[in-house]
This record gives C-alpha cells, structure tokens and sequence, in this order.
C-alpha cells in the first residue's frame, strides 16, 4: 500500500487499497480525523492542506474513469511556462457525470484514447499538443490564444504540425482558424505574439519578407535577431516588458553594438509600437531598408 500511496501522493479511492483497508477502516480513518476526504469516495492519507500535486491527483480520483488532466493544468506539467491559473482543468469522457468538487474546470471529449491521453506520464494528462490546443481555444481573447501556441512552439515544448493534428483529431473548437493560423506562422518562424503583429503590418505596408529568429554567432555563443533582411543588412528588434530589467536591458545593448559594429543597422522598437503605432515602424523600416538598397 505505501508504494501505491507514495506514487499518488497519498491520494486513492478506497477501492484501491481493498487489498489492505476494509471500507469501514478508511471510513473510521476519516471519522477519526487522520485521513481527509476532499470529495465523495477519495481519500487522502494526511489531514492537512493538499498540496498542488494532491489536487491534481484528488481531481482526478473525483471524476470518471478514462478522465484526464487537461488544458493549462496539463501543459504545465509537461513544462509550459508563464501561463497560471488556480483551477484544475480535467476533461471526462463525452456523457459522463460532471464531479462537484471546488476549483475543478471540467469539459467533455469522445476522443480520450492514446492518440490524445499520454498513456504513460502520471498523472494522467493529455499529451503536450492537446492540451496547449484546448487551453488556447478556451482563452479569453485571441491574443492569449495566439500567445500560448507560440509559447508552445518557442519553449519547445510542441511542433506546429502537432497542432493541426490535435485539432483534426479533436474536432469542433473555438478559435480552429487562429490555431490554425497561428501554426502556421510559427512554422514560418514567429516565435511570439509581438512579431506576430509585426507579420501584420509587414504585409499591410508592403515591406519585404525577412528571415525570422535569424542566427548571430559570437565568441560566447548564439543569439537570434527577430526579424532580419540579409539582403539589405537591416535588422529589427522587438523589446517586450523582460527587456527592461537592467541585465537583460545591459545584454541587449552589447548585442546591438555588436551588430552595428559588423556593419548592420538594427532598429529597435517596443511591443507597443508595432501594435499602436504602425505607420511609424514601418516607415523607419523602410528607411533603413532603403538604405541598404531596397526599392519598394
């Protein structure tokens, strides 16, 4: 019993330790006030605050059996980061009773077999793709969607193509075209939702396409410039808030001095301005490009 209480962190149904425990031993453990009991018919061996990882294992003993973690709860587990929320996100099988427990975000799939449920990682979770797909289509606004999957892609956690097999095996969604667009643009190289909208505007002013996340060698090793036209030795930089803490802000301009110094012009310009002020990126753009020898 302790090798099935140490890999479930403590949590079970009381017909899982049959084998040891009587149910009305569980039930005078629970009387007693040494074991907890979260929801009808799960226990946990302790009577103290659950910790997250109990949580997830409580949600899960709670709903229907073939349930799974899902959506944000997941793809934290298999390593999204910047994304939190409290809740418990699980999906349950298409039909099946909703279980009434605090905290717990439930929705319904027919498709929960090995295609979309890991069938080894515990506890048990969708895979990485169908779980970034799920959260991305229940998010708030579109920016959130589109800022998921590209984190997805960035952290290198999903490959596009694993997005558009999530969707075909999942069905109907909300957002389908955004995710699938969205897809799209990181197998073209966006890595975030600031070049994105850069994307937006290139092509709303006619500027020529660039290579994205374009690779810079240097003596202590890589880096990658946003967006950059080779042809025209001109370069752009998208700063979003993380640029201002002093050491990456320090980073950033030993960066640019040295490509200024190899004979670039890199322009640097903030999230804000390429989402509220167009006109203004683009004709800086244009002008640098113009000066390397571009003719629109």
């Amino acid at each position: 019993m302790e090798e099935l209480l140490a890999e479930q962190h403590g949590v079970v149904r009381p017909e899982q330790v049959g084998r040891w425990l009587t149910a009305d031993e569980v039930r005078r453990e629970v009387l007693a006030g040494r074991w907890a009991s979260p929801h009808r018919g799960v226990v946990v061996a302790h009577n103290g605050p659950l910790t997250l990882t109990q949580r997830l294992w409580a949600a899960l003993a709670a709903a229907p059996p073939r349930s799974a973690l899902s959506g944000l709860t997941a793809a934290a587990l298999d390593g999204l980061q910047g994304f939190s929320c409290e809740d418990v996100h699980v999906v349950i099988p298409y039909g099946a009773r909703k279980p009434s427990m605090a905290g717990l975000r439930v929705t319904w799939s027919v498709h929960l077999d090995d295609g979309d449920v890991h069938p080894s990682r515990r506890p048990r979770r969708t895979r990485t793709a169908r779980s970034v797909v799920d959260a991305a289509s229940a998010a708030g606004s579109d920016r959130r969607c589109r800022a998921l999957l590209l984190a997805g892609v960035q952290q290198r956690l999903v490959r596009p193509s694993e997005y558009v097999e999530a969707l075909e095996r999942r069905g109907p969604c909300r957002r389908r075209a955004l995710i699938v667009e969205c897809a799209d643009d990181a197998a073209g190289g966006i890595a975030s939702v600031p070049e994105h909208d850069f994307e937006v505007l290139r092509r709303r002013h006619g500027l020529p396409e660039p290579t994205r996340q374009s690779t810079v060698c240097r003596s202590d090793g890589h880096y990658y410039l946003d967006v950059e036209w080779k042809r025209w030795r001109t370069a752009l930089e998208i700063h979003g808030t993380q640029h201002l803490a002093v050491t990456s802000w320090d980073a950033d301009l030993d960066r640019i001095d040295e490509l200024t110094v190899s004979g670039r012009r890199v322009l640097q310009v903030t999230s804000y301005a390429v989402r509220h002020r167009q006109p203004r990126v683009a004709a800086l753009v244009a002008g640098a490009l113009r000066l390397g020898g571009w003719r629109a």
